[in-house]
């Protein structure tokens, strides 16, 4: 039983030297993909816990297996409720039928001194897209100033789209917000100050992987809201955070 145990502790160790290598190398060489770099460390935590029950076997083999199944209880609620808010998040990361609304609110993303990230920019040429199709719609631009911004979130997209041909009559600017339900408040609340719509429709522009997230805090706020998604260029990114929101989603649900 001894050897036994240890035989099944050593089984696990090639595994989470594999992980936490790959782990590092993600973060070192792709450090904006640091949500699969936590996903490939987190395996290979897991896996070492394993090693260790595993181990203990050759002290204590009743406890070692009721540890074991226990932290396999864990692992699979965790999966589980991860695998409900991907599906949730996935389901919505798409443009609704019709997305036609007075007001169309594009939601901020980082911007690197005064130009705007590649999360920005994609949601930018939607927006644009979107602001063509329908020439009435007016649009509000949100998003405040963050840490390595040399200006708002709400700036950077008036600027590039003022550049790109949108009247300034047509832009609102929100520059207040930092975080997505201050987003969508402060901007229905400037819509409230233009509009006596009874039905508080709007149409909310966001990344495919954020809808979910934001047009629940658009009905939680009173609005009914229509998704309108930016497509992320960049395949692995879109997978990054696709895994980040899903995570974000189920700590929303936790806390």
């Amino acid at each position: 039983m001894k050897k036994h145990g240890f035989g099944k502790a050593i089984i696990w160790f090639a595994p989470v030297e594999l992980f936490l290598i790959a782990s590092a190398l993600v973060l070192g060489i792709f450090s904006v993909y640091k949500t699969i770099s936590l996903v490939l460390f987190s395996a290979a935590v897991l896996l070492a816990l394993y090693a260790a029950l595993a181990a203990y076997m050759r002290r204590n083999a009743k406890r070692a297996k009721i540890l074991i199944a226990a932290l396999t209880l864990l692992v699979a609620i965790g999966f589980g409720l991860f695998s409900v808010a991907e599906f949730l998040v996935i389901r919505q990361a798409h443009t609704d039928e019709n997305p036609e609304a007075p007001y169309l609110i594009v939601l901020g993303a980082g911007v690197d001194g005064t130009q705007p990230s590649l999360s920005l920019y994609n949601r930018l040429t939607t927006a644009l897209e979107y602001l063509k199709t329908y020439p009435e719609a007016r649009v509000i631009v949100s998003g405040g100033q963050g840490p390595g911004e040399d200006i708002s979130e709400a700036e950077c997209m008036r600027r590039w789209l003022t550049e790109n041909g949108i009247s300034e009559v047509r832009i609102i600017k929100e520059d207040k917000s930092t975080s997505t339900d201050e987003n969508i408040a402060n901007s229905l609340a400037i819509i409230d100050t233009y509009s006596n719509d009874p039905n508080n429709v709007v149409a909310i522009l966001s990344s495919e992987y954020h809808l979910y997230r934001a047009k629940r805090a658009a009905e939680s706020a009173g609005a009914l809201p229509l998704g309108v998604a930016a497509r992320t260029s960049n395949p692995i990114l879109m997978v990054n955070y696709f895994i980040r929101e899903a995570l974000g989603v189920v700590y929303l649900w936790i806390m």
